[in-house]
């Protein structure tokens, strides 16, 4: 890929502060989560003399309606949710990607049948299909990885697909094609290349998506099982203790939404990078 893109992804996100606000921000929380151990605070131990005890010196974050230390369960739930984020990231764009290259190279047939699959899939509600899926797979890290990789892959397949349309009419790719080379080693050398800022824009937006369905599945009982925590079950637990502990929820609820944010601030700084002649806000 040219080095003149990266150079303008480096300097757009240089002389944005909130770009640099965005890169701050999700350090911290993944250095918090990866260094949680070090508040020395067990995330599940309960202390029903502490129970509901508001933020101050002793529980920064306060304390959860069992008495559990709630930065220490703010950080430990930051683990599943951005590791959730991350590799459900990972599986939608690498199914996306296959699949959009696939039916943007060939075309024909394969386009139309892969492309109509992708129609009735995404015509079905998302949460009918969760409700179908959490059926036959248990709460588990794994299973919601799994099912929110199956209901995110759609968008990024057709932007690929998109994309690789107008790279096989490039002209170097249409010289490889008549030189008599594979398929497989066009997509490889000429198609792929050629899509990576399109994949690292589509992969950043898709963590954000994935956060924010994780905390919704959590939310809704769908997600890791107590005692453990993510972001979203906390907000699960928080419901009934708005008026008397509104802190519940307001910490979990900020994490979500700062990083959220941040990686959508993240995916415009890219994509305006990579593609300069947009429109600069």
């Amino acid at each position: 890929m040219n080095r003149s893109k990266w150079i303008n992804v480096r300097n757009e996100l240089f002389t944005s502060g909130m770009g640099i606000a965005a890169v701050v921000l999700l350090a911290v929380f993944t250095l918090g989560a990866v260094f949680a151990f070090l508040t020395g605070r067990d995330p599940n131990v309960m202390d029903a003399m502490a129970r509901l005890t508001p933020p101050g010196a002793e529980h920064w974050f306060g304390t959860d309606d069992y008495g559990r230390d709630y930065l220490s369960r703010a950080l430990y739930g930051g683990r599943v949710s951005l590791l959730v984020g991350f590799a459900a990231m990972v599986i939608a764009t690498g199914i996306g990607v296959l699949i959009g290259v696939i039916s943007g190279y060939f075309g024909g047939w394969i386009d139309s049948l892969l492309m109509r699959m992708i129609d009735v899939i995404t015509s079905i509600p998302s949460f009918l299909i969760l409700l179908l899926l959490s059926v036959f797979l248990k709460p588990s890290v794994g299973n919601i990885i799994l099912i929110i990789a199956l209901l995110m892959w759609m968008n990024i397949a057709r932007i690929i697909r998109a994309e690789t349309l107008t790279l096989k009419e490039r002209e170097y790719v249409l010289y490889a094609k008549a030189s008599g080379q594979s398929a497989r080693g066009i997509i490889w050398r000429h198609i792929l290349p050629g899509l990576v800022p399109v994949i690292i824009v589509g992969a950043t937006n898709n963590i954000a998506s994935a956060i924010m369905m994780e905390s919704s599945l959590s939310f809704l009982g769908f997600g890791v099982q107590p005692p453990n925590a993510t972001w979203g079950s906390m907000l699960n637990s928080a419901q009934g203790y708005i008026a008397q502990a509104p802190y519940l929820a307001l910490f979990p609820g900020l994490l979500i939404l700062l990083t959220v944010l941040s990686f959508n601030v993240l995916g415009d700084i890219l994509r305006v990078g990579f593609e300069p002649k947009l429109n600069r806000r």
